[in-house]
């Protein structure tokens, strides 16, 4: 069974329906994994999607922040979540496909503006977020896995637009960009986009206060899409849609998609 998963930050579900159905009317992926969904399970227009033949979904949701869900047109079954870091915050979910793949869709904290714990609660919490993915991806050995969403870190320097100036930004610090290593290795999860596109800049996500981010391109790679190395050389069609970070009122993130031949 072949199907092709696509992940976003769509950065509100309800606001921008309208562009998650036009993704999935031109792109059709089986799965779609959205995070920042910023809405209750109830209040995700599921009927829309549905009439899509996105018939089944699987979420956590919270009014106004965080949130995360799974639109398939394949069955999914809840395969539950965690509270990483306890902060009550819905950002894991996971779901688990006929075929026995196991898709965990996250959404990592972002960490604030300044990077050292001492000052910023937040990044404090990112760090720890990521150590506890890491300790469960220790605890509990992944196998014929997906992991996809915004990590909030852009590891290599060609994810970003300038290795340099951004070592001392939130996703692409030292620290940062060593524990999301860390869970990586912690999962033996193999970085299917750039097993796919091993060279070259490569970015899903543009900042708002760019007032022309596209000729601008000061980009990171944010969002990810990972498998286990049991599936990962089922993996390929690694692409990002730029072209919707220009659509009217777009999220700040592009969406990211693979094909998994399984």
């Amino acid at each position: 069974m072949g199907f092709t998963l696509a992940t976003w930050n769509i950065n509100s579900v309800r606001l921008r329906e309208p562009l998650v159905l036009q993704v999935l009317q031109e792109e059709g992926p089986d799965v779609l994994c959205l995070q920042e969904c910023k809405s209750p399970v109830d209040k995700i227009p599921r009927e829309a999607f549905a009439e899509l033949g996105y018939t089944h979904m699987i979420a956590r949701g919270q009014k106004g922040y965080n949130g995360v869900a799974i639109l398939s047109k394949l069955p999914i079954e809840d395969a539950g979540d965690r509270d990483f870091a306890s902060l009550g915050h819905a950002r894991h979910i996971a779901g688990r496909l006929e075929n026995g793949v196991t898709i965990h869709n996250f959404y990592v904290p972002a960490g604030g503006d300044k990077p050292e714990r001492a000052i910023n609660e937040k990044f404090g919490q990112k760090l720890d977020y990521l150590t506890e993915m890491r300790d469960f991806f220790h605890a509990e050995a992944p196998e014929k896995a997906i992991l996809v969403g915004d990590l909030n870190i852009a590891p290599r320097e060609d994810d970003v637009w300038d290795h340099k100036k951004l070592l001392k930004v939130v996703s692409h610090t030292p620290i940062e960009v060593e524990h999301l290593a860390q869970t990586q290795d912690a999962g033996k999860w193999v970085d299917i986009t750039r097993q796919d596109i091993p060279e070259g800049n490569l970015y899903s996500w543009w900042s708002y206060r760019s007032p022309d981010w596209d000729a601008a391109d000061k980009g990171r790679r944010l969002d990810h899409i990972w498998a286990t190395p049991d599936i990962s050389n089922a993996g390929h069609g690694s692409r990002i849609l730029r072209h919707v970070r220009g659509y009217t009122q777009p999220s700040d993130h592009a969406p990211v998609l693979a094909t998994f031949d399984l």
